[in-house]
């Protein structure tokens, strides 16, 4: 069992960015495939990017950042925030080789922090 615990969530105003961490309480944490989500309300929870075990660089899509240590976190660093971000956003883990793009891939996940962006 992993437990995963996101924080660094809140609201900010468009344009600033955004670090959010996680914390993987599991001694396995190098083992792990760990990835970002959001849902935005109405919506699909949505795939936004992950680092494998193997991984040795940060994963980098668009304004979505993603690095993890060698212990217990990842973060995601959200730049330039845009109101459409807003949302809840979870951190999720699995011991595929992965990276994986879709939820159900996850056996893992936290409870969520939300991000509310104003205009």
């Amino acid at each position: 069992q992993v437990r995963l615990v996101e924080s660094g969530g809140g609201s900010v105003q468009a344009g600033n960015s955004l670090r959010l961490s996680c914390t993987a309480e599991t001694r396995a944490f190098p083992t792990y495939t760990m990835a970002w989500f959001r849902q935005i309300p109405g919506k699909e929870r949505e795939f936004l990017t992950a680092i494998r075990w193997s991984d040795v660089a940060d994963s980098v899509a668009g304004r979505f950042t993603m690095s993890r240590d060698a212990k217990s976190q990842t973060f995601l660093q959200i730049s330039n925030l845009l109101p459409e971000d807003t949302g809840t956003y979870y951190c999720a883990a699995d011991r595929s080789p992965g990276p994986e793009t879709t939820p159900d891939a996850y056996e893992y996940w936290g409870q969520g922090t939300q991000v509310t962006v104003s205009s």
